[in-house]
């Protein structure tokens, strides 16, 4: 076989090219830092760091919903600890306005410290989340969710919570109605009552003594007042039970159907006072104007007063309680945001790494690669060289 001059020049010329073609790709993958800049460098490699981009690109997402509640759930907890604070004025006011030695002026002032504590509430519970919405608005609401009506504060939100999801709902904004409007009445059980009141007797909120007998009637006491005796009947639905013409000693508890309480001081003929099964329906505005309605009247009696300060301890106890649900709630839902950040944080590292291994240049082997390429690329240059003398015309010349 006869190989002409041509022809090894040409292939020299080929590997001299191809040489240079590796040397070049070489110093791209060297500035880069990429082994894999493009798919056709590596298939598998790039279709596996495009996955692991995806996953740290929904991560982000989901991060920011993370954020976005974060935000909200932190000044929701902000607002609800300012409500607290307020309702333990307005529980401290009332065990003053309890004070017998106060006067009904006296009380009138309690009723218009608790009327400003009142209106200091319902500023927290219409406060903004910072970005156009509402801490209390529910599932959204484009207007303060709380307005003063005839009857008392209505919700004007939607009932529920609103939500952004990273993988699992997470609040942006609580519901409204069931912080601020739906504490359970009386003990959480069953609500005492005053249906009829003119002698001086007052009823106590009550307990349970036994939950297995508990029934859910509704009761009513009755008194009767013929010269000195005193007795009582207790209706049960309307009907009559056992406890029928009981001779009444004050401060005595009256139990029936495992629940028990107490009527104390000397009841008029015809007073008669009622139990009835707890509800979620006590707002804390309501609880609050009820008190300052009875505080402020000018005629109450020393026993009307007094009942009035029990039941209204009584309801803020109770919306107090709804309020700290509600913050513990908030706090939960804190603790559950800092483990997702946890979670995506590590996914996130996770699918660096991943894309790391699958495109990154591994620069040790990358510059070993390297010099021994230049080494090859110069032996080529020097076989050109030579290979370039290599003709007839340059023989005959020398």
């Amino acid at each position: 076989m006869r190989i002409s001059t041509a022809h090894a020049f040409d292939a020299v010329v080929e590997q001299l090219q191809q040489r240079q073609s590796d040397l070049a790709e070489t110093q791209l993958q060297l500035s880069s830092g990429k082994r894999v800049s493009r798919p056709s460098d590596d298939p598998a490699a790039a279709a596996r760091a495009e996955r692991m981009l995806a996953v740290q690109a929904r991560n982000t997402a989901s991060q920011r919903a993370v954020d976005a509640s974060r935000n909200a759930m932190s000044l929701t907890d902000t607002a609800l600890g300012s409500a607290t604070d307020l309702v333990q004025q307005v529980r401290e006011a009332l065990i003053q306005a309890g004070n017998a030695s106060l006067g009904n002026t006296d009380r009138q002032s309690l009723a218009a410290t608790l009327a400003g504590l009142r209106s200091q509430l319902l500023t927290v519970a219409n406060s903004s989340d910072g970005a156009g919405g509402y801490l209390f608005g529910g599932q959204g609401s484009s207007s303060p969710p709380f307005s003063d009506a005839p009857g008392g504060v209505v919700f004007n939100g939607t009932s529920g919570q609103n939500s952004v999801s990273n993988g699992e709902p997470l609040p942006t904004a609580l519901d409204g109605a069931a912080t601020w409007l739906q504490a359970r009445t009386g003990n959480g059980v069953f609500e005492t009552s005053a249906i009829t009141s003119n002698g001086s007797a007052v009823i106590d909120t009550g307990q349970v003594t036994d939950p297995s007998k508990l029934t859910g009637a509704t009761y009513q006491v009755q008194f009767s007042v013929s010269g000195s005796a005193t007795s009582y009947t207790v209706l049960k639905n309307g009907a009559a039970t056992a406890l029928t013409n009981v001779s009444y000693t004050s401060g005595q508890a009256i139990g029936i159907d495992g629940i028990s309480f107490t009527i104390s001081g000397a009841p008029a003929n015809g007073d008669s006072f009622g139990v009835q099964p707890s509800t979620p329906t006590l707002s804390v505005f309501g609880a609050i104007d009820k008190a300052v309605a009875a505080l402020g009247n000018p005629n109450q009696t020393a026993s009307s007063a007094t009942q009035a300060v029990n039941f209204g301890v009584r309801d803020v106890d109770a919306a107090l309680s709804q309020l700290q649900s509600a913050r513990s709630q908030v706090g939960g839902v804190l603790n559950r945001l800092d483990d997702s950040s946890s979670q995506l944080s590590a996914q996130t590292q996770a699918a660096q790494t991943a894309q790391s291994q699958a495109e990154d240049l591994d620069m040790v082997q990358a510059i070993s690669n390297f010099q021994n390429q230049q080494t090859a690329y110069q032996a080529a240059l020097q076989a050109y060289s030579t290979v370039q003398r290599l003709s007839l015309l340059q023989y005959i010349n020398n």
